[in-house]
């Protein structure tokens, strides 16, 4: 598609191209009070109507610089607050600001769309090479830190010996012997405690209360000895099972 035709004002004050005459107006050059916005406008239409393939974008612009001169125009004629409204020339300087700015995005877009595409321009190597990775390991160690690794390892290979403590125990044939010969001699009840021997202390005391209470349960079992507890924790006491 070719490009269209600048677009050419004719109209009483100016014949000229749109944006010559837009920047003469910012320069003051050109006597805006003189030019008919109808007659703009009219001319713009016909020629956005006789060109048929006009790109979209260019036709924007157009109408932008037209309406920044109607504008303009509109700011000479009317009252403006100097404090408020800015004046006519800053305005046509930020619409040419703005303009460049709006030309400089669409060579960054042609520019970026131009560029050479994957696939199409350039190829990627078949069989990629990986990056070749070299790790060393910096190792940062205290004296307690290999003391306590040292210890840890030693702990684990040293051989393990367990010595059982030799230590006096009743077991449990002894103290069904010793129940089943002392309940026979009472007829009330007793305490469990009162089946022990009386030299029992310490841990021996500990191990033939232990082997009682359980030499009490199977004789309980075995029909031989009747038990009593009046509460939880309380005293246990037992008698010897009616013939």
């Amino acid at each position: 598609m070719t490009d269209p035709q600048p677009l050419t004002i004719d109209i009483d004050g100016w014949e000229g191209p749109l944006d010559l005459l837009l920047a003469l107006a910012r320069s003051q050059k050109v006597d805006l009070r003189q030019l008919s916005i109808l007659e703009l406008v009219d001319q713009y239409l016909r020629y956005v109507n006789e060109a048929r393939e006009l790109k979209l974008e260019v036709a924007a612009d157009y109408l932008v610089m037209a309406a920044w001169l109607a504008y303009l125009k509109s700011a000479l004629l009317l009252p403006r607050d100097p404090e408020e409204t800015p004046s006519p020339e800053d305005l046509a300087l930020r619409l040419q600001l703005r303009l460049e700015r709006l030309n400089a995005m669409r060579e960054a877009g042609a520019r970026l769309v131009a560029r050479d595409r994957m696939g199409r321009d350039v190829f990627p190597r078949a069989a990629p090479e990986g990056l070749r990775v070299v790790r060393k390991s910096r190792w940062q160690a205290e004296i307690y830190d290999l003391i306590s690794a040292y210890g840890r390892i030693s702990a684990r290979t040293r051989p393990v010996m367990h010595i059982v403590a030799v230590r006096p125990v009743m077991t449990l044939e002894d103290a069904i012997s010793r129940i089943s010969a002392m309940v026979g001699e009472r007829i009330d009840w007793s305490t469990i405690e009162s089946f022990l021997p009386a030299d029992a202390t310490g841990l021996y005391r500990k191990s033939t209360l232990a082997s009682s209470f359980v030499a009490a349960l199977e004789l309980a079992r075995q029909g031989r000895v009747e038990l009593k507890q009046k509460s939880a924790f309380a005293p246990l006491y037992l008698k010897a099972a009616p013939a």
